[in-house]
C-alpha cells in the first residue's frame, strides 16, 4: 500500500501544471532528467528553469551567464544585497541565495498570478531572505532606498519582450539611484538581426556607466540570429578575464566584449530616452521550436 502511495505521488509530481497568469498561458513542466526540476513557460516562451534539490544548477544558457555575473559581483560566498527585475520562477533569486547565503533580496515581478503560482509549485527554501513584490518593475525600483543594492539584475519580459520604459537612460538613472558605490548592474537583453535595439541599449548604458561588458553567442553578436546577451554595468574595473575565462567554458560558449571593441559595436547608435524608448523587438517564431 505504501508503494501504491508513493508511486501515485511521484507520477502526480511528474505532471505538467498549467495555469493562466496575468501574462498568458503558464506551464510548468517537469525535466525528465531531474527528479525536481521544472521548466516555466510563458504563452510556450521558455522562461526559468529551477530544480529544487540543486538551486545552484542553472539550465538555461542566459541564466548561467548571469550567474557568471552573480558569482562576479562580490568575493565568493560573501552575502550582498540584491534587485531582481522580472521574477519567472525566482531562479536566480535562489542561486544567489544557495551560493552567498545570508543575502537579501528583493524580487519585482508584476505579475502576481505568477507569483502566486511559483510560491505554490515551486516553494522558496524558508530560510532565504527573498521579498517577492508584484508590481511594475519600474515602480518597484522607485521604491528601493538610494544606495542599497550591492547588485541589479533586470531581467524582465512582456510576452517575450522588454518593456519601452524599462530601455531608458532614465531609467538607469534609478538603477544608479539604488546602487552601492561599486554596484553592479546586470541585464537580460534579446535582439536579432540588425541588433539596433542592443546596439541602442549598449549606448544607453555607456551614457550612464564608466564600464561595460556585453556577453553574447558569437552568432548573436554577428546578426547571425536572435539571441540572448547579456549586460554588466559599472563604474570601477569589472572582472573582465575571469568573465570572459568562465564565458568561454560554458557549455554553450559565448564571447565578451568591452573596452573600444564594444564602443565599435554600437555603430554609432544614440543613447534612449523615455520619449523614444520601444519595446525590444519580439522574437520570430522559430527561435522556440
Amino acid at each position: 500500500m505504501g508503494k501504491s502511495r508513493s508511486t501515485r505521488r511521484e507520477r502526480a509530481a511528474a505532471e505538467t501544471v498549467v495555469e493562466d497568469v496575468d501574462g498568458g498561458r503558464a506551464e510548468l513542466i517537469p525535466d525528465r532528467d531531474r527528479p525536481r526540476a521544472w521548466s516555466l513557460l510563458i504563452d510556450g516562451a521558455p522562461q526559468s528553469h529551477v530544480d529544487l534539490d540543486d538551486p545552484a544548477h542553472l539550465s538555461f544558457e542566459y541564466q548561467r551567464r548571469l550567474g557568471h555575473v552573480i558569482d562576479l559581483a562580490a568575493p565568493p560566498g560573501r552575502p550582498v544585497r540584491a534587485v531582481h527585475l522580472g521574477g519567472g520562477a525566482l531562479t536566480l533569486a535562489r542561486y544567489l541565495a544557495a551560493t552567498r547565503p545570508r543575502s537579501t533580496q528583493q524580487v519585482v515581478e508584476r505579475d502576481a498570478a505568477l507569483v502566486q503560482l511559483v510560491r505554490r509549485e515551486l516553494p522558496l527554501d524558508p530560510g532565504a531572505r527573498i521579498r517577492v513584490r508584484s508590481t511594475d518593475a519600474r515602480a518597484g525600483l522607485a521604491k528601493v532606498p538610494d544606495g542599497w543594492a550591492d547588485l541589479v539584475v533586470a531581467d524582465v519580459f512582456s510576452g517575450a519582450r522588454t518593456p519601452a520604459h524599462l530601455t531608458s537612460g532614465e531609467f538607469l538613472d534609478d538603477v544608479r539611484r539604488a546602487l552601492a558605490p561599486g554596484g553592479l548592474y546586470t541585464a537580460n537583453l534579446a535582439d536579432g538581426p540588425p541588433l539596433a535595439h542592443l546596439r541602442g541599449q549598449i549606448a544607453t548604458a555607456a551614457d550612464r556607466f564608466a564600464e561595460l561588458a556585453l556577453v553574447a553567442d558569437p552568432a548573436v553578436l554577428r546578426g547571425k540570429r536572435f539571441g540572448n546577451a547579456v549586460l554588466v554595468a559599472c563604474d570601477h574595473p569589472l572582472p573582465v578575464a575571469e568573465l570572459t575565462r568562465r564565458a568561454a567554458s560554458d557549455p554553450q560558449p559565448a564571447r565578451v566584449e568591452h573596452g573600444r571593441a564594444l564602443a565599435d559595436f554600437t555603430g554609432g547608435a544614440a543613447p534612449v530616452t523615455d520619449a523614444a524608448a520601444v519595446d525590444s523587438p519580439a522574437p520570430p517564431p522559430s527561435v522556440f521550436r
